[in-house]
C-alpha cells in the first residue's frame, strides 16, 4: 500500500551500507516526496540522491551540529513539513546521533515513521554461523584502552552472541583485548565490506584472528560477531559469583531471579547460587 508522506512527520529512512541495489522502492519514494532530507553528510547522501534522480533539498544533521539543528527541524515539522532522516549508511539512530532527533520528535508529539533498510549488525549476524536466537548489539567500544577493557570485562559472562563495530586502525588492539578478557579460544566472525564487491567473512578463534592480523593490514570497517560464553567456559570464584549476583540484584531483580539468571550461564545449580545471594548485603 502506497501513501504519500504525511505532513509534520519524521521519516527514519534506511539507506544502503555499500550496494546501491539494497535501496528499497519505498525508501526511494519517500525521499522523493518529502519536503526536506536531514542528512549526516550532504555530500555523501548527494551521490545517493543523484543515482536515484532525487531532487529533494538537504540539510546537514550530524553529531557536531545536532544541538542547533534539532530545534530548527522541530520547527519545520511543526509547520507541517515532512522530513526524512538519513545517515551515511544503514538505519539512522544506530551508532549515530539520529536518536536525539527521534526522541525530541516523540517528546514533542511529532509522528516518527521508520522506513526499513540495510543494517550491518543484522546482516553480519545472519551469515556469521553463531547462535542468533539471543544476541546483544554493543556498537563501537570505547576508543581508549582502559575504557575498552573495563567495558569488555563487564561482558565477560554474557551468554548471548555479541556484536561490535570497529574501525580498521583499532581492530588489532580490540582483538587483543577480546582475547585477553574473553579467552583466546572464543569464536569470532569478522565481517568487512558488507554488501560490497569485496565482501568478506572470516571465522575462527580469537587467537587465530590475532595471528591473521600480525601479517595483514586491516582494511575497511569491521563488524565483529563474538560467541557468548558457555557454561563450560564460565568458571568463577565465589567472590566473582557474588560480584555477578550483586550486579544483577542492583538492576532491580530479586535474589531468586538473579540466581536463576546466573545459573543459565554457569554449571552451578540455582539453589547453590541462591544461598550465596542470601549472604550479599544490599543495604535494604
Amino acid at each position: 500500500m502506497q501513501t504519500d508522506p504525511k505532513p509534520g512527520t519524521l521519516y527514519v529512512v534506511g539507506t544502503p551500507i555499500g550496494n546501491l541495489e539494497d535501496m528499497t522502492f519505498r525508501g526511494v519514494r519517500i525521499l522523493q516526496a518529502v519536503d526536506l532530507i536531514a542528512a549526516e553528510d550532504t555530500r555523501h547522501t548527494g551521490k545517493l540522491l543523484q543515482h536515484f534522480q532525487i531532487k529533494t533539498p538537504q540539510l546537514s544533521y550530524h553529531e557536531h551540529n545536532r544541538n542547533s539543528r534539532i530545534p530548527e527541524l522541530l520547527k519545520q515539522l511543526g509547520e507541517g513539513k515532512a522530513i526524512a532522516l538519513v545517515t551515511d549508511a544503514g538505519m539512522p539512530g544506530i551508532s549515530d546521533p539520529g536518536y536525539e532527533l527521534v526522541k525530541a520528535c516523540i517528546d514533542a508529539g511529532i509522528a516518527v515513521v521508520p522506513i526499513p533498510g540495510a543494517n550491518a549488525a543484522i546482516i553480519a549476524l545472519s551469515a556469521a554461523g553463531l547462535p542468533t536466537e539471543r544476541f546483544v548489539f554493543e556498537g563501537f567500544l570505547p576508543a581508549k584502552a582502559q575504557g575498552r577493557r573495563e567495558h569488555l570485562e563487564s561482558l565477560k559472562t554474557e551468554s548471548r552472541t555479541l556484536i561490535f563495530y570497529e574501525s580498521p586502525h583499532r581492530l588489532q588492539d580490540t582483538l587483543q583485548d577480546l582475547a585477553d578478557i574473553f579467552g583466546a579460544e572464543r569464536q569470532i566472525v569478522l565481517a568487512r565490506e558488507l554488501t560490497k564487491f569485496y565482501e568478506e567473512f572470516w571465522r575462527g578463534k580469537l587467537a587465530e584472528a590475532l595471528s591473521l592480523f600480525r601479517d595483514r593490514e586491516p582494511q575497511g570497517e569491521y563488524t565483529l560477531v563474538v560467541a557468548g560464553t558457555s557454561p563450560t567456559q564460565l568458571q568463577l570464584s565465589e567472590a566473582e559469583l557474588k560480584a555477578e549476583l550483586t550486579k544483577l540484584i542492583a538492576q532491580g531483580i530479586s535474589r531468586s531471579q538473579a540466581s536463576r539468571e546466573l545459573a543459565k550461564v554457569t554449571s552451578l545449580p540455582r539453589r547453590q547460587l541462591y544461598q550465596l545471594a542470601l549472604t550479599i548485603d544490599t543495604g535494604d
